[in-house]
């Protein structure tokens, strides 16, 4: 029998960023394999953009959840904001 490579388990980050209450982004829930697929069925569930960039989500999910998101990834995550941003101008659109 031939050995089958292993998938990869999935992993997801959620963000919040409340530009009154927040400094940075702040990471909210987090997980890997069914949590993973839960997060992002809930944010489906509830129209929550997703974005998927496993280099990103490698880097925050080191990050505890309720934390800022550290300086140097802020360029990362704005770039996923804006993406968003964009997403919602176009959704608001249509």
């Amino acid at each position: 029998m031939a050995d089958t490579p292993k998938q990869p388990r999935r992993r997801a980050v959620a963000l919040r960023y409340d530009t009154q209450q927040d400094h940075a982004p702040r990471v909210t829930a987090k997980g890997a394999g069914l949590l993973a697929e839960r997060i992002v069925s809930l944010a489906r569930e509830h129209g929550v953009p997703v974005h998927e960039d496993p280099d990103l989500v490698t880097l925050l999910s080191k990050l505890d959840v309720n934390a800022e998101i550290p300086e140097d990834l802020y360029k990362a995550v704005a770039e996923v904001l804006a993406f968003i941003y964009r997403l919602n101008k176009r959704r608001a659109r249509i």
